[in-house]
Parts: structure tokens; C-alpha cells; sequence
């Protein structure tokens, strides 16, 4: 099969890239830049310019190939809504690009959508108040799109995809921590976060991509829920600094934006999706990952 890949040269999108060609697919790669086009020609991947703005080129990119796996975002958190915006036009062009022609499209979502408190599942709508709520319009227009004979479905990441060179939200605690000189979580930390290994991700878009199911949603969770404490914990070890508990009225000095994230409840089930598609989770746990990868210089 060919595949679009948007994202293609990102922490998910080039784990996706490889998983692809290892199970005998063909890749066209989303590149914006010189830089990311040279990227993947290294890797002997067919590249096609444009970014998410380009709706012109995603749609050619759509059509071109047998189907798509859109990765990219633009993780701009001085302004949510646009990036969901952005978001959301760049999957109605390449759905309109699709439509009627059976192909398998599938769209990234977080888990953090999800109603907090409560361990979230497949069957869940996002909480319309929720911290991720600018994703919650691209959900609802991938699920739409099977009724356009797109065979259109989601792939929810939680909020640690991890694994060595991450640059997500876990390198920016032990950031944090090590120019704060401590560690810290909010309140008692009892709080979850669900978390799974890049490469786990990674071989679950392939399967949603081979064996999907139009209109369905899929958990990329590994771990259901890791106690924030732990994470501090873990990150206060690493670092040799003290770990300490924050008042929630601190937290947002102490974190900035990061807060509102780190102080969610979020866990998440994937009990639905390793039952469809056979999907076990084999790499390392968030935890053994942080202690071995994450305080290197």
C-alpha cells in the first residue's frame, strides 16, 4: 500500500514511517521544509511538499496514494484553538479528497480529550471543557467522514508518547526541574497520566491502517494511568533534586502552560483496541524509560 504520511519527519510520524516500510509499505512523506525533504530522502522516502496550511497539496497528497495517516500538528500552545483550526481544515481537505473511494484515512487525537477523573475509553466523546478541547472538531469530522465511504478513524495518543530523543511534555519536566533546582508535582500527585512507548504508537497506525474500522476510534495507550508523583519522583532521582509538592495555585508559575496538563486526571483504557486488532504494547513502561534515557548531559 502507498501511504501519505503527514508529520512524516516528527517523533511520531518518523516511528510510523519505519514501521510502515518494515511491513512492505511505500511512504510518501509531508515535508515543509528543505531540511525535513532532505530528511527523507536519506531514508530513501518519496517526498511531497507542503505543510498543513497547504490544502491544495495535502489534498494532491491524499489522492495520489492508497491511503493516509496524519500525524502533523502544530503544537502551538500560545494559541490552541488556531492550531485545531489548521487542524481540522487540513483533514476536511484531504477527506474531500477521499471521499468515495473506500481508502483508509486515520487521524491523531489525545486522550486527554476525554472526560477526567475517570479511566476514558473508545466509546467516550471528548469533554467539551476539556485542556485538549481544540482537538475535539477534528475528531468529530474524521468520524463523519465514513459516511462519505472514507474508511476514516482515529488513532488517541495519551499525553507521554516516550522513548529515547522524546521532546514532548516529559523532557520539558526534567527541564523544569533541573532549572528550578526541584521536582515537583501538584498537591498529593495522585493524579494519572496514561503514557505508551513511541514504537507502540507507532505499529498501532499500521494497524489501524491495514484492519481498521471506518468511523471507529483507537487508543494508543500503553500504561493506563502513571501517578504524577511518581514521574516527579523518578525526575527528582534522575537529577538530584529535592521533590516537592505545589499548592494548585502555585502550579502554573511553576510549570507555565505545562500545568494545566500536568495537573489533569486522565487515564485511559486501550482494552477495546488491543481486543480488535491484536495490539500488545511491548516497550518499556514511562518510568523505567524516564530513569534510563532522560538525564543523559
Amino acid at each position: 500500500m502507498k501511504v501519505f504520511v503527514t508529520g512524516a519527519t516528527g517523533w511520531v510520524g518518523s516511528a510510523v514511517i519505519q514501521e510502515l516500510l518494515d511491513a512492505g509499505h511505500e511512504v510518501l512523506g509531508l515535508a515543509r521544509s528543505e531540511d525535513g525533504a532532505d530528511t527523507l530522502r536519506q531514508r530513501g522516502i518519496a517526498v511531497h511538499r507542503g505543510d498543513l496550511s497547504d490544502l491544495d497539496a495535502l489534498a494532491a497528497g491524499a489522492r495520489a496514494c492508497d491511503g493516509v495517516i496524519h500525524t502533523a500538528f502544530i503544537h502551538d500552545f500560545k494559541d490552541f484553538n488556531a492550531a485545531g483550526e489548521t487542524d481540522r481544515r487540513a483533514i476536511e481537505a484531504m477527506g474531500e479528497a477521499m471521499a468515495g473511494s473506500g481508502k483508509p484515512l486515520i487521524t491523531t487525537s489525545g486522550s486527554a480529550l476525554l472526560p477526567h477523573g475517570r479511566v476514558g475509553t473508545e466509546n467516550d466523546a471528548p469533554d467539551p471543557a476539556g485542556p485538549a478541547q481544540h482537538r475535539t472538531a477534528s475528531e468529530q469530522l474524521t468520524l463523519a467522514l465514513a459516511a462519505r465511504d472514507v474508511r476514516s478513524s482515529l488513532v488517541r495518543l495519551p499525553p507521554s508518547v516516550h522513548g529515547d530523543g522524546d521532546y514532548g511534555f516529559a523532557p520539558r519536566l526534567v527541564d523544569i526541574a533541573r532549572a528550578k533546582g526541584v521536582s515537583a508535582y501538584i498537591g498529593e500527585g495522585n493524579n494519572r497520566w496514561p503514557a505508551v512507548h513511541r514504537f507502540d504508537a507507532a505499529r498501532l497506525y499500521r494497524l489501524v491502517l491495514e484492519h481498521g474500522m471506518a468511523g471507529a476510534r483507537y487508543h494508543a495507550i500503553g500504561e493506563q494511568g502513571v501517578a504524577t508523583r511518581e514521574i516527579a519522583e523518578v525526575i527528582g532521582k534522575g537529577l538530584g533534586v529535592p521533590v516537592v509538592s505545589l499548592a494548585a495555585e502555585e502550579a502554573l508559575e511553576h510549570f507555565g502552560f505545562l500545568a494545566r496538563f500536568f495537573g489533569a486526571d486522565c487515564p485511559a483504557s486501550s482494552a477495546q483496541t488491543r481486543e480488535q486488532l491484536g495490539w500488545q504494547p511491548a516497550g518499556q513502561g514511562l518510568i523505567e524509560d524516564l530513569a534510563q534515557h532522560y538525564f543523559r548531559g
